[in-house]
């Protein structure tokens, strides 16, 4: 797996790393998922880079101009309800990609910090031969995305997969290297060292759903 950290040098990414992390900030949910969604724009931006191109010709009022435009099918998925705001920061950059959405949620039984990710709603195009771009803001032990991709499997392969994330440990940065293919690209804001007991970022920001829709029961 290729790993894009731009917490490796300085960018206005920061910034809005810092404000969403910022407790007092956090209090705006509109501004909350805003930086979110800037994130994925300039995540896309770098992204897009990478990407395969081909010479077009485009007609203007005056003639024509030959350019190198995007040449990739690809399909954005996201993981339900956090990823929604970074889904919207990409899809600003793709507006010509096609959607996928699955609902991914933790499951703790009773008061155990040990939970299961179960996935219950899933809704994609076909796959075959495109380029996939994943969006989970939180990476935190990795286990939501490795049962994503076990349920995207059924609806094809794509040539190429890319994930977006916010925020990442690294502990599930090391659990996704061994559960995707070699050729995946992590696209990364920041990434921090620990894990709670319960599977949470430290010190991360929180819940990314609460704090983007409200708190959930």
């Amino acid at each position: 797996m290729t790993v894009h950290d731009f917490s490796e040098g300085n960018s206005i990414v920061n910034q809005f790393i810092a404000e969403i992390r910022d407790v007092e900030i956090q209090k705006d949910p509109m501004r909350f998922r805003r930086n979110i969604e800037r994130i994925g724009e300039v995540l896309s931006y770098e992204l897009s880079k990478s990407l395969n191109y081909k010479n077009t010709q485009v007609k203007t009022p005056f003639g024509t101009k030959e350019m190198s435009l995007p040449n990739d099918q690809m399909v954005l998925c996201s993981v339900l309800r956090a990823g929604l705001p970074l889904h919207q920061g990409m899809l600003n950059y793709f507006d010509g990609a096609e959607n996928a959405f699955i609902s991914a949620y933790r499951h703790h039984r009773g008061d155990e910090d040990a939970f299961e990710v179960v996935v219950k709603y899933f809704a994609a195009p076909s796959l075959e031969g495109k380029t996939l771009v994943l969006t989970d803001p939180m990476l935190a032990t990795g286990k939501t995305l490795e049962n994503v991709l076990s349920s995207l499997k059924e609806h094809g392969t794509p040539k190429q997969i890319h994930i977006i994330s916010v925020i990442g440990s690294k502990t599930g940065m090391e659990h996704i290297k061994k559960v995707f293919p070699k050729n995946t690209h992590l696209w990364i804001a920041a990434i921090d060292s620990e894990l709670n007991n319960k599977g949470y970022i430290l010190p991360g920001i929180g819940d990314a759903g609460d704090l983007a829709f409200g708190v959930k029961l």
